[in-house]
């Protein structure tokens, strides 16, 4: 060794301490990719992407690789190192030499390169897959051997080293990432895609229109008042029954009861029922995303919801279910629904039946929704009593006021909508 000029050596360290800081800002780089990305740059031809997907399938072989060259050059520059401090300080230098190597290696071949990679992973690690590749090719037969003895080990703690890494996103990582996309994707389509999200959250009891604001016909009505009651119906759909709602017969859609009065001679109860599809019933509980691909399957746009006892307690609609997706197809807020009514000094009259989604949705507020579903349950719930007129409450810190009730629910409530405003300069 003491033929090699020292210039060799020097040059000969200073080339370890580059191949350590490759291999240290490879594994940094190679891991930290995002693998949707790397795929879709797979997708497009990117050999570079294409080979680091080779490796990733086999991390195990990958790490093997990457440390088994590490570990060499950063040996072979220990050993460099000490010849080259015992060549120009003599025994001093051998001792001094690896607190100097240590600090060349900590900075030049472990954090510069991973802070590298890190910050810009694809720069770094998929280049580097065009010499890994065949480095793994060519040192195989060490890497295998060293992989089975780590297996050995994974076995002796119960560790399965053969199961594919997971890359699957769960629901609310899939929340962040959205929320994340920042200007990628616009804010409209960030909140129709976490609705979307929301979905499976959501049950039909939470949308429906409550059994007692189904609006149908009743065939025990005279012929005359089941004519009129559809001429001036505002609805496509209607559900029509024999004295009440339970005792359903199916829906009707208007389009049909057109074509049936252009011949009034044969327009009666009998051809009446003729036109009348049959029912379509939604069990209490089904989530919404569910209830969205039934409809689609079933080729339908309105279903009854029923119990366990096959009692109906509501309709929910195919526009209301979109609506949860997309807002509501309106955009004047004065008519987002009809049992929220702004009042002149900027206060609501609100119908007790209204949902406390849609309550929540047009005042922005937080009602609980994993209890009543509609605003006349919560305050019984909470009261434990039908309250009288002019009873005030708070619920969940919303103050709102009881103007009317019946015998049996909470009637008609007032809510100041500019509550907050005033506290706040109270305070």
């Amino acid at each position: 060794m003491d033929d090699i000029p020292l210039s060799a050596l020097i040059g000969a360290l200073v080339f370890l301490i580059i191949f350590s800081g490759f291999f240290s800002g490879s594994e940094t780089g190679l891991m930290s990719l995002n693998r949707y990305r790397l795929r879709h740059l797979a997708d497009n031809n990117h050999r570079g992407a294409k080979a680091a997907l080779r490796l990733l399938a086999r991390p195990e072989r990958l790490i093997g690789v990457i440390l088994l060259g590490n570990n060499l050059v950063n040996i072979l520059a220990a050993s460099i190192g000490t010849l080259i401090g015992y060549r120009l300080f003599g025994d001093k230098g051998a001792v001094i030499s690896p607190f100097v190597l240590t600090a060349l290696v900590l900075v030049f071949s472990e954090v510069t390169p991973k802070t590298l990679a890190a910050l810009q992973p694809e720069r770094y690690a998929l280049p580097a897959t065009y010499a890994l590749e065949p480095l793994l090719k060519l040192l195989y037969p060490i890497v295998w051997l060293t992989n089975q003895a780590s297996n050995l080990v994974f076995r002796v703690l119960g560790i399965s080293a053969e199961r594919a890494s997971n890359y699957d996103l769960s629901t609310e990582e899939l929340r962040i990432v959205v929320n994340e996309a920042g200007t990628v994707i616009p804010q409209r389509h960030q909140q129709m895609l976490l609705n979307i999200l929301d979905l499976e959250q959501i049950t039909v009891e939470d949308i429906m229109i409550p059994r007692n604001d189904i609006v149908g016909i009743d065939m025990e009505d005279d012929w005359d008042s089941i004519v009129t009651q559809i001429t001036e119906s505002q609805h496509t759909r209607l559900p029509v029954y024999e004295g009440d709602i339970n005792h359903i017969i199916g829906f009707l859609h208007l389009r049909k009861a057109l074509r049936l009065f252009q011949k009034p001679e044969t327009a009666n109860k009998e051809s009446f029922r003729a036109i009348i599809r049959e029912a379509y019933f939604v069990p209490e509980g089904t989530p919404l995303n569910t209830q969205l691909l039934n409809f689609q399957r079933e080729k339908r746009r309105v279903g009854l919801v029923v119990d366990e006892y096959g009692d109906i307690m509501g309709l929910i609609t195919l526009e209301d279910l979109l609506e949860e997706i997309v807002g509501e197809f309106t955009t004047d807020p004065a008519a987002q629904h009809a049992d929220i009514h702004r009042q002149e000094d900027g206060s609501y009259l609100v119908d007790g039946g209204v949902s406390i989604r849609e309550l929540n949705r047009t005042l922005d507020w937080k009602l609980p929704t994993n209890g009543p579903k509609t605003l006349n349950g919560l305050i019984i719930e909470y009261l434990e009593h039908i309250p009288e007129p002019g009873t005030s409450l708070r619920l969940a810190d919303y103050p709102m006021e009881i103007v009317q009730t019946t015998s049996s629910s909470v009637k008609t409530v007032r809510i100041d909508a500019d509550w907050q405003g005033k506290q706040a300069g109270n305070n």
